[in-house]
């Protein structure tokens, strides 16, 4: 019998369904729908000028060429000076490995880092896609659920998930798709654990810059020595400069492991985009008026979709203190529906068809009875959206 043609890494891969969700609304649309998605995991705003500008300049200065693999000496070191300068971290230059995007340095940190069976701990919610490159890298994705009424893992959580296999811990601050933001405190205890079982953690930080109110991001790295020797941070320009296609991300860490990603990406996509990264050399190295008008916006768009949602009977919501998103859950909800509704993804598909709003079902990021709503959308469609969907759900 024949082999199947798709290799069995590849066909055991979950489509992206945030992706998904956002393709049926762009078909809806052109079927002449009035759609509201908020399934958007990008800000709705232009690239800053002066880094496109920067990018424009770039290709008339004949920047089109390969650069090194990890990424031009200019923006490794502005990136690195970034580190020390916000997060508290010292990495020289050749510690930082510029990638095409912080999901291919993610998975160019995870394929450095495991070997066949070793498990990665994913608190719950998770970001959809690390689970699937953990198991495509031959890893074991082990889910770690919050406390009660919480978005956040605790030391009792971590440690009740650790087995001897366990290598990697995952964490993600501000967090996709809740919007929770861990304390230094709780950083601190977390890295205790991590310490004593002497576990890795890849940090990803790319929301860093979009935390509101009292939150503050931290770098777990910053907080001991031992932990910046066993940490990856992650980063990246996409969503603090409303810079997704661009597609530049970085990993920050100890010498040898960026030696091996460098090596890695050295043999599968060689370099990022050249043009993108002296667009991103602007953003790193340029000033953010920019940045802290777009946070402004969206953290009154989070008070919004936040007051709103609070109000609307049988919903429960953690607010979100960073990131773009709420994450409300709907259980109450669902167990009430008399049309046919049992879960997250009836719920949405719910929604689509009835009030044509596009939201992405819990069960995608581990968490069962929730929709993630994205606020990086227009305010008049957030009201909108919300005034649909509080319709919708009285009919439900």
């Amino acid at each position: 019998m024949k082999s199947a043609r798709v290799s069995a890494r590849v066909r055991a891969l979950k489509p992206s369904e945030t992706l998904a969700l956002g393709a049926r609304a762009r078909e809806l649309r052109a079927q002449g729908h009035s759609v509201i998605s908020f399934a958007a995991g990008e800000p709705d705003f232009d690239t800053p000028e002066d880094v496109r500008e920067a990018g424009v300049q770039a290709i008339r200065a004949g920047h089109t060429r390969y650069t090194a693999v990890g990424g031009v000496p200019e923006l490794r070191a502005a990136i690195a000076e970034k580190l020390k300068r916000e997060n508290g971290l010292e990495y020289t230059p050749s510690q930082v490995v510029v990638s095409n995007g912080a999901k291919h340095a993610i998975w160019n940190a995870f394929l450095t880092l495991l070997e066949p069976g070793d498990e990665v701990l994913c608190p719950v919610p998770y970001w959809v896609t690390f689970p699937e490159l953990v198991r495509l890298v031959g890893g074991e994705p082990v889910f770690v659920h919050p406390k009660q009424g919480s978005m956040k893992i605790g030391p009792a959580e971590l440690t009740r998930a650790i087995s001897p296999r366990s290598k990697v811990l995952v964490l993600n601050s501000p967090n996709n798709p809740s919007g929770a933001v861990y304390s230094p405190e709780e950083l601190a205890a977390l890295g205790e654990v991590v310490r004593r079982h002497g576990l890795y953690v890849l940090s990803d930080e790319i929301y860093e810059q979009l935390v509101f109110g009292n939150a503050r991001h931290v770098s777990m790295a910053s907080l001991h020595p031992e932990l910046y020797d066993r940490t990856i941070v992650i980063g990246g320009v996409s969503k603090t400069w409303a810079m997704t296609g661009w597609r530049i991300g970085f990993a920050a860490a100890p010498a040898d492991l960026a030696e091996g990603m460098e090596r890695l990406q050295g043999q599968s996509t060689s370099n990022p985009a050249s043009v993108s990264q002296f667009a991103a050399l602007r953003a790193f190295t340029g000033p953010r008026d920019s940045v802290r008008t777009m946070r402004d916006c969206f953290a009154r768009r989070r008070d919004t979709i936040t007051g709103r949602l609070s109000r609307m009977p049988g919903i429960r919501l953690v607010a979100p203190d960073g990131a773009f998103y709420a994450f409300p859950d709907l259980s109450e909800r669902i167990r009430s529906a008399r049309n046919g509704v049992t879960d997250s993804v009836g719920l949405s598909d719910f929604l689509i068809d009835e009030a044509r709003i596009v939201c992405v079902p819990g069960s995608a990021f581990g968490m069962e009875g929730h929709l993630r709503l994205s606020y990086a959308i227009g305010d008049r469609d957030i009201e909108d959206g919300l005034n649909r969907l509080e319709a919708a759900l009285d009919r439900m």
